[in-house]
């Protein structure tokens, strides 16, 4: 795969990771996709002249087909922005065949957008994120507590998580503190072996180790797309030995669905760390916990299954259920980079409500001290049941997007 970037009479830096323009117009290939392609790829230092932040992409050969483009914020390798960095983010639907590369004018917006995601603080401890004023997720920075969880028991208290995440009919589908899983909130990450100069810590129940935000790194909002990046760190008592950069971009609802990228960043600070899935199940890594709900059905790349998969590797898991304030059956996928170290990694699967991508795995890993690494991941909302095709193209569309984004061929 190719990124490659033209203008009338002016020569192009034919960059893998920029789309490169000394003035307008440019020009952007992306390949044909079979679902709405949601992607970002990074502009040049040196903006499009005219650049306002938003931009339209034309399609060369069909003039009627017209998308806005929204700058946003790059992110550095160690999970950082990018100093003086930005990407072009857009949504393009299918193309007319379902194949080949499609050429699309790449100009400054001649207006701005009305509408689009805006981002409100509920209190000192959560910021909700709204598209045109309705909920699409809640990120909790400070610390959570559940009273109905005993007060001698650590996972009465969670922070640096996202609950509650909301369907495209507004129903939540997230459940945090479930009486049968104390541990389990929304969407979150956590090992539950994590070996420290010998001594083993388990961040599911915060056994002697736990997530605290450190900083914001970006916020920003806009009608095609939202991007919130945070730092945290895993403390041991008041010694941070893990940095945790987390990087969440939603785009707007598309064709009935809704793509959330979550890009994980660890680095452990002074020290190797070795990270361990669960014997026998493999959870350990990123996680979906689901609300209260009838008739669930999950499907892998294999169809619909009937049992659940501990250790199973998988490039993508989906819960479909009917949730409570939905007029049908709705859910979320969760997808894996194709570029995902050691793809597809082992997950586990509960029909009881989770959703649970391992890495490294049962066998676990040793990540050296100051080294960054990196794993991304889409959570795909549907606004009603899909089936393994569905699904399925558009995680192919997701590949594709991270391609454009990483520069790749």
């Amino acid at each position: 795969m190719q990124l490659k970037t033209v203008a009338l009479g002016v020569v192009f830096v034919i960059a893998p990771r920029m789309l490169v323009a000394e003035e307008t117009p440019a020009w952007i290939n992306v390949p044909n996709t079979k679902a709405p392609l949601h992607f970002a790829v990074p502009l040049a230092e040196k903006p499009i002249s005219g650049q306002s932040g938003l931009f339209r992409l034309t399609e060369t050969d069909h003039a009627e087909v017209a998308v806005l483009g929204q700058r946003i914020a790059a992110m550095a390798a160690d999970g950082t922005a990018a100093a003086g960095k930005a990407c072009l983010a857009a949504s393009i639907s299918p193309g007319a065949s379902n194949s080949g590369t499609r050429r699309f004018r790449v100009e400054a917006s001649p207006s701005q957008a009305s509408g689009g995601f805006s981002f409100r603080e509920v209190n000192d401890k959560s910021l909700e994120l709204l598209d045109d004023g309705k909920p699409v997720l809640v990120y909790n920075h400070g610390v959570i507590t559940n009273a109905s969880v005993p007060k001698n028991d650590a996972r009465r208290n969670r922070a640096c998580f996202v609950h509650p995440l909301y369907g495209l009919n507004g129903e939540v589908l997230t459940d945090s503190f479930p009486k049968d899983h104390y541990h389990h909130h929304g969407i979150f990450w956590a090992w539950s072996h994590i070996v420290i100069d010998g001594q083993e810590y388990d961040l599911w129940v915060s056994n002697k180790i736990e997530q605290r935000f450190v900083r914001w790194i970006c916020r920003e909002s806009g009608p095609v797309a939202a991007v919130l990046a945070v730092e945290n760190g895993w403390f041991v008592g008041d010694k941070k030995v893990m940095i945790e950069r987390i990087w969440f971009r939603a785009y707007r609802a598309h064709d009935g669905a809704r793509p959330l990228d979550i890009t994980l960043v660890l680095i452990p600070v002074d020290r190797p760390i070795t990270l361990r899935g669960a014997e026998g199940k493999s959870y350990g890594g990123i996680n979906l916990r689901f609300a209260p709900r009838t008739d669930t059905v999950i499907t892998v790349p294999t169809g619909r299954t009937t049992e659940d998969l501990p250790d199973t590797r998988l490039a993508w898991a989906d819960l479909t259920a009917r949730f409570a304030g939905a007029p049908g059956p709705s859910g979320a996928a969760l997808f894996v980079d194709p570029k995902h170290p050691d793809f597809p990694p082992p997950w586990l699967t509960r029909h009881y409500g989770i959703l649970c991508c391992g890495y490294p795995g049962v066998q676990g890993k040793t990540f050296p001290a100051g080294e960054p690494v990196r794993l991304n991941y889409r959570v795909w909302i549907h606004q009603s049941a899909v089936d393994v095709a569905e699904i399925q193209r558009a995680f192919e569309a997701y590949g594709v997007a991270r391609a454009l984004e990483d520069g790749s061929k």
